[in-house]
């Protein structure tokens, strides 16, 4: 018990030294990988995203939609990758090959689909290479570029902020 709450404080040291390091460079290329972060514990719907970037006509085959699961006994076939707590070790680093993969792919946009803070969620944010990040969460506004403030439930909302947003910053 005591370890596992040392092995969370080096992880959230390790979080808040990606974020204090980290230099918001967006370009102005156009949007054509997308890679979704969810909480499958607060979100489950990952076809929604896929359908919604068929909608803006971003059709590549290296989109990726990834899931965080608290219980990692669970089997999801439905995203490309899951993760559970276990695949993330002392001071961030991460165990998983595919975690590590995903973390250091340099996507256009990262869009980070959970409302609560998560520290492995958060982790793989702050760690991300990914050029333009995308949050609905407020609680650490150093994680994105540009924050969405809705509910889980407003998935419509969200997909016409975005690409209002999108649209202005002339990504797409």
């Amino acid at each position: 018990m005591i370890l596992k709450a040392f092995k969370e404080k080096s992880n959230r040291k390790y979080v808040n030294k990606l974020l204090t390091e980290r230099k918001s460079t967006v370009n102005n290329n156009k949007i054509k990988t997308v890679a979704v972060l969810l909480n499958a514990n607060e979100f489950h719907e990952f076809e929604v995203f896929r359908v919604y970037f068929k909608a803006l006509g971003l059709i590549s085959p290296k989109h990726k939609i990834v899931a965080f699961t608290m219980d990692d006994k669970l089997e999801y076939n439905q995203w490309n990758a899951h993760f559970s707590p276990k695949d993330f070790g002392w001071k961030g680093k991460m165990k998983n090959p595919d975690l590590e993969a995903f973390v250091t792919e340099p996507f256009d946009m990262l869009i980070c689909f959970y409302k609560n803070s998560v520290l492995q969620l958060d982790q793989i944010t702050a760690a991300s290479h990914a050029n333009f990040k995308v949050g609905i969460s407020t609680t650490d506004e150093r994680l994105y570029d540009l924050i969405i403030d809705v509910d889980l439930k407003d998935i419509n909302i969200f997909k016409q902020e975005l690409k209002k947003y999108l649209n202005i910053l002339k990504k797409i």
